[in-house]
């Protein structure tokens, strides 16, 4: 994206001050600005090839897009940025929900039980409740045991770095961090 400064508003230009409540503004060593708009749950980034968002008032932006994937990947960011900087809010339909995000938040429970000393049966408990951990655990399919312990392994398998691989495509670490 290029930035380029006008000296007045219209209908295409950009009043910058309008997204400072969500904007970061990161520099490299290039000098080329890095920017990110963020209500804390749902992220955009820009790129500035030419040009500065930092002091800037009014802009008029240019936005490149090549190739056939680069530009379908590209195309919803800036369906993104477009909705926020017309709407001032980020549009919960273009950022759709993680179907993967319930586990992760489920390890990270179970991640912080182990912590803090917490049993395998504690975990059920807290997990699926009383009522069903009395009822099931020491029946013999042991299904909720076991649904316990993989939650146990994946956890661990997060806390040693499998983390890393939660948010690339495809990629897993040894554990399946990405079952249901």
């Amino acid at each position: 994206m290029s930035v380029i400064p006008v000296d007045r508003a219209g209908p295409d230009h950009l009043d910058v001050t309008r997204l400072v409540p969500w904007l970061a503004i990161a520099t490299d060593s290039d000098g080329r600005e890095h920017a990110v708009l963020s209500d804390g749950w749902r992220h955009i980034r820009i790129d500035v090839e030419a040009g500065s968002l930092v002091g800037s008032g009014q802009v008029l932006l240019e936005y490149r897009l090549t190739g056939i994937a680069g530009a379908q990947s590209a195309t919803l960011a800036l369906r993104r940025f477009l909705q926020l900087a017309l709407h001032h809010r980020f549009a919960a339909s273009l950022f759709p929900r993680d179907p993967r995000m319930a586990r992760w938040l489920t390890l990270l429970r179970v991640s912080d039980a182990l912590r803090a000393g917490a049993s395998q049966r504690e975990i059920g408990r807290v997990l699926f409740g009383d009522a069903r951990v009395d009822l099931d655990w020491n029946e013999r399919s042991e299904s909720l045991r076991s649904r316990v312990r993989r939650l146990v392994g994946d956890a661990r398998a997060m806390a040693r770095g499998g983390y890393r691989f939660l948010l690339r495509k495809g990629g897993k670490p040894a554990g399946d961090l990405t079952r249901p």
